[in-house]
């Protein structure tokens, strides 16, 4: 049976824990803010630029570009993939993780010819460890997302495309769809489709009422376009990634602190029965021991 002495040392130990888990809380709560505020300022200039792509299909007809889908709607060819996949840099984060590398698992698994290209380590780590071929030159942390960052990605993924290297462009990210839940996603980014493409949160499109003119050719203005959408919607899934990560933290820490709770409750009621067994138990031993000292000095008088 457990004394006192080893149920107080539980209860600090919990207490301990718990502090720790009530600042990961708040560091989490501070991050995902923090991330939300900056997408919030980036976001309108690339809900723009979307808007301004798909001006162009409505503009011009029968738009043929390596960017697109062909002009007459068919499939564009099923060669390689090139998969990002935004995993965290560690784990306390609940489910957030395994639901990412599930979903890359299942687009793997439907079409194993692909290039894989991770960004946080514990992505990097799982997919080590089942020995699955990881671009090596491809190392980014999935922490404090930046546009220079989702720059530097867009380029390699964007150089690789136009080499023929990988011929459809895919993300796998966490969409974070309010402060308590989020949804993995996968997106294909490249090419385009022009009755599907991908948008931020396009509203209000303005109707193209006269021909644009393009300068210095239409090519050079998609080119432009592409390149700035595409390191666009990676920095939204970089910084949705990790405001998700947040918001898994923090859920995960709010049970770990409602679970410290309950311990201490319990433990607690535990000690506290320990304590007044022990305090009975000694007013029990003093009163037997006055009760043999009574009958002793009977004996001795008699």
């Amino acid at each position: 049976m457990v004394n006192a002495k080893e149920i107080k040392n539980r209860i600090k130990s919990v207490h301990d824990t718990r502090k720790i888990t009530n600042a990961m809380y708040m560091i989490a709560s501070i991050k995902m803010r923090r991330a939300k505020s900056e997408l919030d300022r980036t976001r309108p200039y690339f809900d723009a630029l979307q808007n301004e792509i798909k001006r162009i299909f409505r503009t011009v007809e029968n738009i043929e570009n390596k960017y697109f889908y062909p002009a007459d709607g068919s499939e564009a060819p099923d060669g390689t993939y090139g998969i990002l996949v935004i995993t965290a840099d560690k784990g306390l984060a609940g489910s957030y993780n395994k639901n990412v590398i599930k979903e890359a698992q299942r687009l793997i698994s439907v079409h194993p010819d692909c290039k894989l290209f991770i960004v946080g380590e514990y992505g990097r780590r799982f997919f080590s460890r089942q020995q699955t071929a990881i671009e090596g030159s491809f190392q980014y942390t999935a922490e404090n997302p930046t546009m220079k960052k989702a720059r530097e990605i867009s380029s390699i993924l964007l150089d690789l495309f136009n080499k023929g290297e990988i011929d459809k462009i895919f993300v796998v990210y966490s969409d974070l769809e309010n402060s308590l839940t989020t949804e993995v996603k996968t997106t294909r980014l490249l090419p385009f489709h022009r009755k599907q493409s991908v948008s931020f949160t396009v509203k209000n499109e303005e109707e193209v009422s006269s021909p644009f003119e393009f300068f210095p050719s239409l090519e050079d203005v998609i080119d432009s376009a592409v390149k700035n959408w595409l390191s666009g919607f990676i920095f939204s899934a970089l910084v949705d990634s990790f405001c998700s990560e947040q918001s898994a933290r923090m859920t995960a820490m709010n049970s770990a602190n409602k679970n410290a709770e309950k311990i201490l409750e319990s433990l607690t009621l535990q000690y506290n029965q320990v304590r007044q067994a022990a305090i009975t138990q000694e007013i029990t031993e003093v009163t037997s021991g006055v009760k043999a000292q009574k009958r002793k000095r009977k004996k001795e008088v008699s």
